[in-house]
């Protein structure tokens, strides 16, 4: 029984190893991400439990409380309540510390009790998963020490530390303190790709905080969400149905009045539409203000644009001094940053009723015609013809 009932080399071990950890990665984002915290998609109860019986196998993890602590994350994102936040905490100690973290938090009955709801609470779930966790661990012990012989302990080692490195220390961590972003979100999610196969989509961290509910999480034409393709392959199957996914404002360059359509485009695609300014405004402005006369053109725009383009809230002190100094020095820029406030400020009227949101739009859009910008004009042009997505 040295070798096991397998009896494989270490290269096939490493392969089946790296399969079975896989499989876990699948089970967190699909099922305990994208179904059970956000709702996203619906699986068949047969796939549903396949995966809660799997991740009691390979993290002990409980549905219940797994939920409870992302959705705590999402509705307290960066700030002390944050179960686990590295613009709080610190990067090193989510990174290294984010599977004790999140034990601490889920430790909290009234705080998985206030975000769980509508998670499985059957017989097998109250009985065994959640009351014997730890079970299934070394139930997973002797199934690899029984399959692989004792390089199965190794196996069951890699095992275990895979999603608490992963998922616990890279996701909560880097991906809220390195990478890039698509959208601004009001939190500091980044994107961490091409990580896909280790981390089953979860990467595109950014894109999932500014769409939540949306089962797919890539946003752009180069990014890859193994996690979809999945979600994609259980629908074919019949063992899943995508209930939400994120989807472009529809644009129709005859649209030249700016209606309710535009009004319910704009605050619907409100992440798409400051991207789009990000993008069509902030960046040649930017480029325009500085590249025209400083020798280090690149390096000075890219700067400011991060600074225009941050929430006041997530600034520290240093960095404001800096965005001062930028708008300070250019009338054009502390125009094309305070229309964007201002156009904030349009979807922000939550209690506003629906004539006075178009009424303000129209005024920004009038107001950014008359700018004498270009970049900001063209914008305000073509937000005309923005209207709701459907489908």
């Amino acid at each position: 029984m040295i070798d096991g009932f397998l009896d494989l080399s270490w290269w096939q071990l490493t392969l089946v190893v790296l399969g079975m950890t896989h499989v876990t990665i699948v089970a967190v984002t699909v099922y305990l991400h994208r179904c059970q915290a956000h709702r996203a998609l619906d699986l068949h109860p047969a796939l549903a439990h396949f995966f809660r019986f799997w991740l009691w196998l390979t993290t002990g993890m409980v549905t219940g409380e797994w939920v409870g602590v992302h959705r705590r994350h999402h509705a307290r994102c960066e700030t002390p309540e944050d179960p686990h936040s590295p613009q709080v905490l610190g990067l090193g100690k989510v990174l290294w510390e984010g599977a004790e973290l999140y034990r601490e938090a889920a430790a909290k009955r009234e705080l998985v009790q206030r975000y769980a709801h509508g998670t499985p609470g059957d017989w097998i779930e109250t009985r065994l998963y959640a009351r014997f966790p730890m079970l299934g661990i070394f139930v997973m012990l002797f199934i690899d020490v029984a399959l692989f012989g004792i390089p199965g302990v190794a196996a069951w080692a890699v095992q275990m530390i895979w999603i608490p490195f992963f998922a616990a220390g890279v996701i909560n961590g880097v991906g809220h303190f390195w990478g890039y972003r698509n959208f601004q979100s009001p939190d500091a999610a980044t994107n961490i790709a091409p990580w896909g196969v280790l981390i089953g989509g979860e990467e595109l961290h950014n894109n999932h905080h500014a769409f939540p509910s949306s089962a797919k999480l890539s946003a752009r034409w180069w990014e890859f969400d193994i996690g979809w393709m999945y979600i994609r392959l259980f629908a074919l199957l019949g063992l899943g149905r995508v209930r939400r996914i994120a989807r472009k404002p529809a644009v129709d360059q005859a649209k030249s009045v700016i209606d309710m359509d535009t009004v319910k485009a704009v605050i619907s695609h409100r992440m798409h539409i400051l991207a789009n300014y990000a993008r069509e405004v902030i960046r040649p402005v930017a480029d325009a203000e500085f590249c025209h006369s400083e020798r280090n053109c690149r390096r000075l725009a890219r700067q400011a644009r991060r600074l225009l383009l941050r929430e006041e809230s997530s600034l520290d002190a240093l960095s404001r001094q800096r965005l001062e100094a930028i708008l300070g020095r250019s009338q054009v820029l502390a125009t094309v940053y305070r229309s964007r406030k201002q156009l904030q400020q349009v979807w922000e009227r939550t209690a506003t009723s629906q004539e006075a949101l178009l009424a303000a739009l129209q005024q920004w859009c009038r107001e950014a015609e008359s700018s004498g910008i270009q970049a900001l004009q063209d914008f305000a042009r073509s937000l005309r013809g923005y209207y709701p997505a459907t489908g």
